[in-house]
């Protein structure tokens, strides 16, 4: 790759690299996981950008990227490794502030959908992101009006893990 192509590489992950830490937020437990998925899917970008062809932006293609390697190591390593709970805010963004009702709101939210399968969490991640359905779908490569029903279902099923 040429130098013009890794900067661009650079500039871009450099601007977006919140989606992965919130994609390594769902499907992880400790930061040491998250460290190791984090780099784990900058591996994968890095590896696939060459490919990148544009016809998308850059952060839907990013989602794509992320949530395809989270999903694939976390069901290869969710019968082998078993991890320990992290501090719910660890992650946080600095400039975001919290008061402890939205901390622990978080944390309930975050607890409910690690209770999800994977592609419910992909799902739920994509439209707490405020994406369109049509983008979720392009990202999750499903029909839009299956991403209206999945995220229907979703809802439902966060309701009464929340209430129950």
């Amino acid at each position: 790759m040429n130098r013009e192509l890794e900067h661009l590489f650079v500039t871009e992950l450099e601007q977006n690299q919140n989606i992965v830490h919130k994609v390594c937020r769902l499907y992880t437990n400790d930061s040491d996981s998250h460290n190791d998925l984090f780099q784990e899917i900058t591996i994968q970008l890095w590896k696939a950008y060459p490919k990148f062809r544009g016809e998308a932006k850059f952060s839907t293609w990013m989602y794509r990227v992320a949530l395809n390697t989270a999903i694939t190591l976390y069901r290869k390593s969710k019968t082998s490794i078993a991890t320990q709970d992290f501090e719910p805010l660890a992650y946080k963004i600095k400039s975001e502030e919290y008061n402890d009702e939205e901390e622990q709101q978080l944390t309930l939210l975050y607890s409910a959908i690690k209770e999800l399968n994977d592609i419910e969490k992909a799902l739920v991640f994509l439209y707490l992101e405020d994406k369109d359905y049509r983008e979720i779908s392009e990202t999750l490569g499903i029909s839009e009006v299956n991403a209206r029903v999945k995220m229907n279902r979703v809802k439902t099923k966060l309701k009464t893990i929340l209430n129950p």
